[in-house]
Protein backbone atom coordinates (compact mmCIF):
# COMPACT_ATOMS: atom_id res chain seq x y z
CA UNK A 1 0.00 0.00 0.00
CA UNK A 2 2.83 2.21 1.30
CA UNK A 3 4.56 1.80 -2.55
CA UNK A 4 0.92 2.12 -4.59
CA UNK A 5 0.80 5.67 -2.37
CA UNK A 6 4.21 7.10 -3.02
CA UNK A 7 3.33 5.94 -7.11
CA UNK A 8 0.42 7.96 -6.85
CA UNK A 9 2.12 10.97 -5.32
CA UNK A 10 4.74 10.72 -8.37
CA UNK A 11 2.39 10.97 -11.06
CA UNK A 12 0.57 14.16 -9.26
CA UNK A 13 3.57 16.01 -8.76
CA UNK A 14 4.80 15.04 -12.39
CA UNK A 15 0.90 15.94 -13.55
CA UNK A 16 1.90 19.25 -11.81
CA UNK A 17 4.58 19.83 -13.33
CA UNK A 18 3.53 19.04 -16.92
CA UNK A 19 2.95 21.33 -19.56
CA UNK A 20 -0.48 21.79 -21.98
CA UNK A 21 0.72 20.35 -25.06
CA UNK A 22 0.48 23.57 -27.40
CA UNK A 23 2.68 25.62 -24.86
CA UNK A 24 4.98 22.93 -25.37
CA UNK A 25 5.10 23.06 -28.55
CA UNK A 26 5.00 27.10 -28.61
CA UNK A 27 7.88 26.74 -26.64
CA UNK A 28 10.03 24.80 -28.67
CA UNK A 29 9.43 27.56 -31.71
CA UNK A 30 12.32 30.26 -32.01
CA UNK A 31 11.14 33.65 -31.36
CA UNK A 32 9.51 36.19 -33.50
CA UNK A 33 12.66 37.17 -35.38
CA UNK A 34 13.48 33.64 -36.63
CA UNK A 35 9.60 32.94 -38.09
CA UNK A 36 7.94 33.21 -41.24
CA UNK A 37 3.86 32.71 -42.43
CA UNK A 38 2.90 31.80 -45.22
CA UNK A 39 0.20 31.16 -47.55
CA UNK A 40 0.14 28.91 -50.45
CA UNK A 41 -2.00 27.71 -52.83
CA UNK A 42 0.75 24.85 -53.78
CA UNK A 43 0.08 21.12 -53.14
CA UNK A 44 1.90 19.71 -50.37
CA UNK A 45 4.13 18.10 -52.73
CA UNK A 46 5.90 21.15 -53.77
CA UNK A 47 5.55 23.77 -50.89
CA UNK A 48 6.78 20.75 -48.70
CA UNK A 49 10.48 20.21 -49.83
CA UNK A 50 11.20 23.59 -50.24
CA UNK A 51 9.73 25.07 -47.23
CA UNK A 52 11.81 21.90 -45.21
CA UNK A 53 15.29 22.90 -47.11
CA UNK A 54 14.55 26.83 -46.42
CA UNK A 55 14.48 25.61 -42.16
CA UNK A 56 17.33 23.95 -42.22
CA UNK A 57 19.44 26.04 -44.54
CA UNK A 58 18.06 29.96 -43.15
CA UNK A 59 17.28 28.44 -39.14
CA UNK A 60 13.47 30.55 -39.78
CA UNK A 61 10.82 28.68 -38.85
CA UNK A 62 7.33 27.97 -41.37
CA UNK A 63 4.13 28.10 -40.34
CA UNK A 64 2.35 26.97 -43.18
CA UNK A 65 -1.68 27.91 -44.31
CA UNK A 66 -3.16 26.21 -47.63
CA UNK A 67 -6.25 27.15 -49.30
CA UNK A 68 -7.26 28.04 -52.75
CA UNK A 69 -5.62 30.57 -54.41
CA UNK A 70 -8.67 32.89 -54.00
CA UNK A 71 -9.55 32.02 -50.88
CA UNK A 72 -5.75 32.59 -49.29
CA UNK A 73 -5.85 36.50 -51.63
CA UNK A 74 -9.31 37.26 -50.22
CA UNK A 75 -8.10 36.22 -46.37
CA UNK A 76 -5.09 38.70 -46.98
CA UNK A 77 -7.51 41.45 -48.33
CA UNK A 78 -9.62 41.18 -44.91
CA UNK A 79 -5.96 41.17 -42.78
CA UNK A 80 -5.01 44.26 -44.62
CA UNK A 81 -5.05 46.61 -41.28
CA UNK A 82 -3.38 43.86 -39.30
CA UNK A 83 -1.49 41.10 -41.63
CA UNK A 84 -0.88 37.79 -40.72
CA UNK A 85 0.76 36.21 -43.69
CA UNK A 86 4.31 37.06 -44.93
CA UNK A 87 4.27 35.70 -48.23
CA UNK A 88 2.17 34.46 -50.73
CA UNK A 89 3.64 31.45 -52.22
CA UNK A 90 0.98 30.16 -55.27
CA UNK A 91 -0.96 31.13 -57.87
CA UNK A 92 -1.46 32.61 -61.57
CA UNK A 93 0.35 36.04 -61.22
CA UNK A 94 -3.26 37.98 -62.96
CA UNK A 95 -4.93 36.37 -59.42
CA UNK A 96 -1.86 38.31 -57.88
CA UNK A 97 -2.34 41.39 -59.92
CA UNK A 98 -5.80 41.88 -59.36
CA UNK A 99 -5.12 41.74 -55.21
CA UNK A 100 -1.77 43.78 -56.01
CA UNK A 101 -2.31 46.78 -53.05
CA UNK A 102 -2.55 43.96 -51.06
CA UNK A 103 1.76 43.30 -51.64
CA UNK A 104 4.56 45.22 -51.68
CA UNK A 105 7.33 45.62 -53.95
CA UNK A 106 10.60 43.68 -54.38
CA UNK A 107 12.75 42.71 -56.66
CA UNK A 108 15.01 39.63 -56.22
CA UNK A 109 18.67 39.53 -56.72
CA UNK A 110 18.42 37.15 -59.59
CA UNK A 111 15.49 39.00 -61.21
CA UNK A 112 17.98 40.13 -64.47
CA UNK A 113 18.13 36.18 -64.95
CA UNK A 114 14.43 36.32 -65.43
CA UNK A 115 13.39 34.85 -68.76
CA UNK A 116 11.60 37.30 -70.95
CA UNK A 117 8.72 38.81 -70.49
CA UNK A 118 8.20 37.19 -66.71
CA UNK A 119 9.62 40.04 -64.99
CA UNK A 120 6.81 42.10 -64.13
CA UNK A 121 6.96 45.83 -64.02
CA UNK A 122 7.22 47.84 -60.62
CA UNK A 123 8.45 43.64 -59.49
CA UNK A 124 4.44 43.83 -57.35
CA UNK A 125 5.39 39.93 -57.52
CA UNK A 126 8.23 37.16 -58.47
CA UNK A 127 7.42 34.45 -60.83
CA UNK A 128 8.26 31.34 -59.66
CA UNK A 129 7.81 28.98 -62.04
CA UNK A 130 6.33 28.79 -66.35
CA UNK A 131 3.40 26.68 -66.52
CA UNK A 132 1.71 26.26 -70.01
CA UNK A 133 -1.40 25.00 -70.61
CA UNK A 134 -2.23 22.06 -72.69
CA UNK A 135 -5.58 19.60 -73.35
CA UNK A 136 -5.75 15.88 -72.57
CA UNK A 137 -8.15 12.97 -73.40
CA UNK A 138 -8.78 10.15 -73.00
CA UNK A 139 -7.48 7.67 -76.03
CA UNK A 140 -10.03 4.99 -75.72
CA UNK A 141 -12.61 7.45 -76.25
CA UNK A 142 -11.29 9.94 -78.31
CA UNK A 143 -9.10 9.57 -81.89
CA UNK A 144 -6.47 12.31 -82.20
CA UNK A 145 -7.85 13.61 -85.42
CA UNK A 146 -11.11 14.77 -83.86
CA UNK A 147 -9.48 17.44 -81.65
CA UNK A 148 -8.09 21.22 -82.35
CA UNK A 149 -7.94 22.83 -79.72
CA UNK A 150 -9.70 25.81 -77.35
CA UNK A 151 -12.56 25.66 -80.40
CA UNK A 152 -13.74 22.09 -79.51
CA UNK A 153 -14.73 23.67 -76.25
CA UNK A 154 -17.31 25.37 -77.41
CA UNK A 155 -18.17 22.57 -80.18
CA UNK A 156 -21.75 21.11 -79.02
CA UNK A 157 -20.44 17.63 -80.08
CA UNK A 158 -18.24 17.52 -76.73
CA UNK A 159 -21.19 19.32 -74.53
CA UNK A 160 -20.70 17.64 -71.31
CA UNK A 161 -18.05 15.69 -71.75
CA UNK A 162 -15.57 18.09 -70.76
CA UNK A 163 -13.24 18.31 -67.33
CA UNK A 164 -13.21 21.22 -65.87
CA UNK A 165 -12.77 22.92 -62.72
CA UNK A 166 -14.59 25.71 -61.96
CA UNK A 167 -12.96 29.17 -62.79
CA UNK A 168 -14.03 30.92 -59.65
CA UNK A 169 -12.16 28.99 -57.54
CA UNK A 170 -8.88 27.50 -59.71
CA UNK A 171 -6.72 29.69 -60.68
CA UNK A 172 -5.54 27.62 -63.24
CA UNK A 173 -9.14 27.50 -64.62
CA UNK A 174 -9.32 30.82 -64.77
CA UNK A 175 -6.41 31.41 -66.92
CA UNK A 176 -7.59 28.34 -69.25
CA UNK A 177 -10.89 30.18 -69.51
CA UNK A 178 -9.54 33.74 -70.68
CA UNK A 179 -7.15 31.66 -73.11
CA UNK A 180 -10.06 30.70 -74.61
CA UNK A 181 -11.06 34.42 -74.88
CA UNK A 182 -7.83 35.13 -76.29
CA UNK A 183 -7.88 32.46 -78.38
CA UNK A 184 -11.23 32.60 -80.62
CA UNK A 185 -12.47 35.44 -82.72
CA UNK A 186 -15.92 36.83 -81.64
CA UNK A 187 -17.06 38.51 -78.30
CA UNK A 188 -15.85 37.67 -75.20
CA UNK A 189 -19.05 37.06 -73.40
CA UNK A 190 -20.74 34.98 -76.52
CA UNK A 191 -17.76 32.87 -76.16
CA UNK A 192 -18.04 32.54 -72.33
CA UNK A 193 -21.88 31.57 -73.04
CA UNK A 194 -21.33 28.85 -75.08
CA UNK A 195 -18.44 27.15 -73.00
CA UNK A 196 -20.67 27.22 -70.10
CA UNK A 197 -23.42 25.67 -71.66
CA UNK A 198 -20.92 23.12 -73.46
CA UNK A 199 -20.16 22.28 -69.69
CA UNK A 200 -23.75 20.83 -69.03
CA UNK A 201 -23.60 22.00 -65.86
CA UNK A 202 -20.28 19.75 -65.10
CA UNK A 203 -18.32 21.06 -63.46
CA UNK A 204 -15.29 19.92 -60.98
CA UNK A 205 -14.67 21.13 -57.78
CA UNK A 206 -11.16 21.42 -58.13
CA UNK A 207 -8.59 21.16 -61.16
CA UNK A 208 -6.68 17.99 -59.64
CA UNK A 209 -10.25 16.70 -60.71
CA UNK A 210 -9.22 16.74 -64.50
CA UNK A 211 -7.22 14.45 -64.95
CA UNK A 212 -8.94 11.71 -63.06
CA UNK A 213 -12.22 12.57 -64.71
CA UNK A 214 -10.56 12.14 -68.43
CA UNK A 215 -8.87 9.23 -67.29
CA UNK A 216 -11.82 7.53 -65.73
CA UNK A 217 -14.01 7.74 -68.99
CA UNK A 218 -16.49 10.28 -67.44
CA UNK A 219 -15.02 13.11 -69.68
CA UNK A 220 -13.48 12.67 -72.91
CA UNK A 221 -11.21 15.69 -72.57
CA UNK A 222 -9.91 18.38 -70.83
CA UNK A 223 -7.77 21.58 -70.16
CA UNK A 224 -4.60 21.36 -67.35
CA UNK A 225 -1.25 22.67 -66.49
CA UNK A 226 1.41 20.82 -68.73
CA UNK A 227 2.76 19.86 -65.19
CA UNK A 228 -0.67 18.00 -63.76
CA UNK A 229 -0.41 16.22 -67.00
CA UNK A 230 3.01 14.84 -66.85
CA UNK A 231 2.60 13.78 -63.47
CA UNK A 232 -0.71 11.90 -64.57
CA UNK A 233 1.09 9.95 -67.30
CA UNK A 234 3.65 8.82 -64.83
CA UNK A 235 1.34 7.54 -62.51
CA UNK A 236 -0.02 5.88 -65.37
CA UNK A 237 -3.30 7.51 -66.25
CA UNK A 238 -4.62 6.82 -69.54
CA UNK A 239 -4.61 9.99 -71.04
CA UNK A 240 -3.00 11.66 -74.10
CA UNK A 241 -1.54 15.30 -73.97
CA UNK A 242 -2.08 17.66 -77.25
CA UNK A 243 -1.23 21.17 -77.93
CA UNK A 244 -3.93 23.42 -79.27
CA UNK A 245 -3.84 24.39 -83.19
CA UNK A 246 -4.23 28.14 -81.99
CA UNK A 247 -1.73 28.77 -79.38
CA UNK A 248 -1.83 28.59 -75.52
CA UNK A 249 -1.00 30.60 -72.67
CA UNK A 250 2.16 30.40 -70.20
CA UNK A 251 1.27 32.25 -67.30
CA UNK A 252 3.48 31.88 -64.31
CA UNK A 253 2.59 31.04 -60.91
CA UNK A 254 4.21 33.55 -58.09
CA UNK A 255 4.87 34.63 -54.81
CA UNK A 256 4.43 37.89 -53.14
CA UNK A 257 5.82 39.87 -50.21
CA UNK A 258 2.25 41.13 -48.24
CA UNK A 259 2.11 44.84 -47.40
CA UNK A 260 3.07 45.23 -43.54
CA UNK A 261 4.38 41.43 -43.45
CA UNK A 262 4.70 41.07 -39.63
CA UNK A 263 8.66 38.84 -40.99
CA UNK A 264 9.30 41.45 -43.67
CA UNK A 265 12.63 40.48 -43.71
CA UNK A 266 12.04 36.34 -43.44
CA UNK A 267 10.05 36.94 -46.17
CA UNK A 268 12.34 38.54 -48.23
CA UNK A 269 14.68 35.78 -47.57
CA UNK A 270 11.93 33.31 -48.65
CA UNK A 271 11.43 35.24 -51.97
CA UNK A 272 15.63 35.05 -52.47
CA UNK A 273 15.52 31.28 -51.62
CA UNK A 274 12.65 30.37 -54.10
CA UNK A 275 14.25 31.91 -57.13
CA UNK A 276 17.34 31.10 -56.14
CA UNK A 277 19.21 28.54 -59.02
CA UNK A 278 19.19 25.47 -56.42
CA UNK A 279 15.40 25.97 -55.92
CA UNK A 280 14.79 26.48 -59.73
CA UNK A 281 16.86 23.31 -60.66
CA UNK A 282 14.47 21.34 -58.62
CA UNK A 283 11.78 22.69 -60.37
CA UNK A 284 13.02 21.64 -63.17
CA UNK A 285 13.67 17.72 -61.66
CA UNK A 286 11.13 16.97 -59.38
CA UNK A 287 8.10 19.06 -60.32
CA UNK A 288 7.49 18.50 -64.05
CA UNK A 289 7.57 22.53 -63.91
CA UNK A 290 9.48 25.07 -66.49
CA UNK A 291 12.19 27.13 -64.56
CA UNK A 292 11.80 30.69 -64.83
CA UNK A 293 15.61 31.78 -65.16
CA UNK A 294 17.63 31.70 -68.32
CA UNK A 295 20.34 29.81 -66.63
CA UNK A 296 18.34 26.46 -65.71
CA UNK A 297 17.20 24.48 -68.75
CA UNK A 298 14.01 22.65 -69.61
CA UNK A 299 14.15 19.02 -69.11
CA UNK A 300 14.56 16.89 -72.66
CA UNK A 301 11.33 15.36 -72.25
CA UNK A 302 9.17 18.41 -72.87
CA UNK A 303 8.93 19.92 -75.83
CA UNK A 304 10.30 23.08 -76.99
CA UNK A 305 8.91 26.60 -75.93
CA UNK A 306 8.56 27.22 -79.66
CA UNK A 307 6.31 24.71 -80.17
CA UNK A 308 3.74 25.50 -77.71
CA UNK A 309 3.30 28.71 -79.96
CA UNK A 310 2.59 30.80 -76.72
CA UNK A 311 -0.07 33.55 -77.06
CA UNK A 312 0.72 37.06 -75.68
CA UNK A 313 -1.39 36.69 -72.39
CA UNK A 314 -1.88 40.27 -70.65
CA UNK A 315 -1.98 39.48 -67.02
CA UNK A 316 -3.15 43.00 -66.89
CA UNK A 317 -6.14 42.73 -68.65
CA UNK A 318 -6.95 39.29 -66.93
CA UNK A 319 -6.53 40.78 -63.29
CA UNK A 320 -8.78 43.72 -64.26
CA UNK A 321 -11.37 40.98 -65.65
CA UNK A 322 -11.92 38.87 -62.87
CA UNK A 323 -14.85 40.43 -60.79
CA UNK A 324 -16.71 41.04 -64.03
CA UNK A 325 -15.92 37.33 -64.99
CA UNK A 326 -16.44 35.61 -61.93
CA UNK A 327 -20.37 37.69 -61.72
CA UNK A 328 -20.81 36.72 -65.48
CA UNK A 329 -20.04 33.15 -64.56
CA UNK A 330 -21.75 32.40 -61.48
CA UNK A 331 -24.78 33.74 -63.31
CA UNK A 332 -24.45 31.34 -66.25
CA UNK A 333 -23.35 28.48 -64.11
CA UNK A 334 -24.40 29.25 -60.46
CA UNK A 335 -23.20 27.21 -57.61
CA UNK A 336 -23.00 23.67 -59.95
CA UNK A 337 -20.61 21.13 -59.14
CA UNK A 338 -20.29 17.36 -60.56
Amino acid sequence: MKKIGLLLALLGALAACAVPADEATAALAPGRDARLTLYTSHKQAVYGPIVKEFQEETGIWVEVITGGTNELLERIAAEAEQPVCDVMFGGGVESLCAYESCFEPYACAGADRLREGLRPEGDAWTPFSSLPLVFIYNPKLVEPDQLTGWADLIDPRWKGKIAFADPTVSGSSYTAALTLLSCLPGDDWELLEQFAANLDGDILADSGDVVGAVANGSRYLGVTLEETALKGLGQGAEIAVFLPAEGTSAVPDGSALVAGAPHAENAKAFLEFVQSRDVQELVVSQFSRRSVRTDVHDPDSLPPVEELDVIDYDVHWAAGLKEEFTARWLALCGEERA
